[in-house]
Formats: structure tokens, sequence, C-alpha cells
């Protein structure tokens, strides 16, 4: 009981740490215009699916998101993003948690996250919020996207196979 009791409070630790990553790489340390975001926000999300699975990937990427926007607020808060963020935790955890970490499965879930969530289910909520085209704005969000996908895959992989699998105790959360 006890050990299990040590475990959540690890994962429970381990995950507001990576919300506050989250948050500080999304509101900080990106580029953003109306209609584009550029950067790493969502590895720590990914990192909370992979390490700890769909629930927690989840809620990292959930309260990540409307922390973020609490916080540090950068427009309207439209919680279809805070959806996105969510799913983001999720396909992580589906493809990963409890599996080896091959370089394939974080590849096809960072194909999945940018085109099925960034570019499609976000280029969406942008057309919802400011009812600009979705075929106007799809563009410049499919060449980010295009991009992202091995940069996240090469990030991912590496933090994981490199850092995170490397900490004593890890593997057993």
């Amino acid at each position: 009981m006890r050990e299990n009791t040590n475990r959540h409070l690890t994962i429970l630790a381990c995950s507001a740490l990576l919300i506050a990553l989250d948050i500080i790489l999304t509101r900080f340390l990106a580029i953003n215009t109306q209609f584009l975001r550029i950067s790493l926000g969502m590895i720590p999300v990914a990192v909370a699916g992979m390490a700890f699975g769909p629930l927690w990937g989840g809620l990292v990427g959930a309260i990540g998101d409307v922390l973020g926007m609490l916080i540090f607020p950068s427009g309207a808060y439209f919680p279809g993003f805070t959806l996105t963020a969510a799913l983001t935790g999720i396909v992580y955890a589906l493809f990963v948690y409890k599996k080896e970490a091959k370089v394939i499965s974080i590849a096809l879930a960072s194909v999945i996250v940018c085109i099925g969530l960034n570019l499609l289910l976000d280029t969406l909520w942008l057309n919802i919020m400011y009812g600009s085209g979705f075929l106007a704005i799809l563009p410049a969000r499919a060449v980010k996207c295009i991009i992202n996908i091995p940069i996240y895959t090469i990030i991912l992989h590496l933090l994981w196979t490199k850092v995170l699998t490397r900490i004593p105790g890890f593997r057993d959360l």
C-alpha cells in the first residue's frame, strides 16, 4: 500500500514539473502569431503520456493549457485547444506507454498529433474562433507540421532513450 502511494506521489510531482515546463515552453519560449505557434510545449505533454499513461498524459496537457491561459493569457480562452492538448498526451501514451519506445512508434504518434490534432483540429478551432477560412490558414500550418514531425520524433526519442530511461527507478513508475 505504501509503495503504491509513493508511486502515485512521484507521478504527481513529476506531472506538476511537466506542467510547469509545458507552460514555460509554450508561453515564453515560443514564436506566436494569430494563426501559428511554433514551440516545443508539447514535449512535456508527450513525455507525461509516454511515461505515465493516457490519463496522466491527458491531464498534464489539459491542466498545462488551462493554467497557462489563466496565468499568462495570450487571447481568448477556447476549450478546443485544451482538448487538443489533452489528446496529445493520450496519443503518445497509446503508442509508447508500457511499450518499447521505438522510433517508428514515436514517429507515428508525432504524425497523428501534428497532422490530426495540430493541423486539422487546431485549424478548425481557429476557424471557429476567428471566422477565418479553414483553407486559407491551412498551408502555413501544414508547412509547420511537416517540419515539426521529424523534430518532435528525434527530440522525444533521444530524450526517452538517452535521458529519462537512465534515471534510476524511472522505469518502475
